[in-house]
C-alpha cells in the first residue's frame, strides 16, 4: 500500500504491518476523544515513525496514487479529527 504523510512524501508499506499500526491508531483515537493533547502528540509521532520505519520511502519524483493519507507531524488535534473515518486514520 502507498501511504502519504502530508508534507513529507510517500512510503510503500506492506499490508502485514497494518495490525501494528491499527493499535497506534486506536490509541490515537482514544486520546483524541479524551482531549489528551500530550498523548495525542506522542502517539501521532509514534504512528508516523512506525510508517517511516516499517515502510520504504518512495523517491521524491515518484507520483504513485496514495491509498492512505496521514497527517503531518505538526497537525493539530482538530485537523486530524477532520481526516478521520469511522475506522480512524488507518482502515481496518
Amino acid at each position: 500500500m502507498i501511504v502519504r504523510i502530508m508534507g513529507e512524501g510517500q512510503v510503500k508499506l506492506a499490508d502485514s504491518h497494518f495490525a501494528e499500526l491499527n493499535k497506534l491508531d486506536d490509541e490515537l483515537l482514544a486520546e483524541m476523544d479524551s482531549g489528551d493533547e500530550a498523548g495525542f502528540r506522542r502517539t501521532l509521532a509514534a504512528l508516523l515513525d512506525a510508517v517511516r520505519t516499517l515502510g520504504t520511502a518512495l523517491p521524491d519524483d515518484a507520483l504513485e496514487p496514495s491509498e492512505l493519507i496521514l497527517p503531518a507531524p505538526d497537525a493539530s488535534l482538530e485537523e486530524v479529527r477532520h481526516m478521520l473515518s469511522d475506522d480512524g486514520l488507518i482502515p481496518g
